[in-house]
């Protein structure tokens, strides 16, 4: 059963679009993931975060690729990094990680709607 929040609930989560402009091995992560540094804009600035997709995406493929991150949340540490947003995505059949991504070029830092 899907739990259902309230409108206000939700405009409070900050989805942004970002653009990854590094991303890093991170061999301290108890599972396989990258250290990604992500320009959200002028407005959010550059925020680092873990991703666990490791399994579908090298690291040059992702450099300059646009990305959705959830900007708000408080710092996490994990393992050695503390990590200053969340990157979305989706689980496949595998269990493994798929970004989820703008399918056309939009503003860094564009709120999702």
């Amino acid at each position: 059963m899907v739990e259902t929040i309230s409108w206000s609930d939700f405009e409070k989560v900050e989805l942004r679009v970002g653009r990854v402009v590094s991303a890093e091995p991170f061999p301290e992560a108890r599972n396989p993931a990258y250290i990604l540094h992500v320009d959200f804009g002028e407005e959010i600035g550059s925020k680092k975060a873990s991703a666990q997709i490791t399994h579908l995406y090298e690291r040059d493929e992702l450099v300059g690729r646009l990305v959705v991150g959830v900007v708000n949340f408080p710092k996490k540490q994990i393992g050695p990094l503390m990590s200053e947003c969340l990157i979305t995505g989706f689980h496949n059949e595998q269990g493994e990680v798929a970004l989820c991504v703008p399918d056309k070029p939009v503003p860094l830092g564009s709120k999702l709607l």
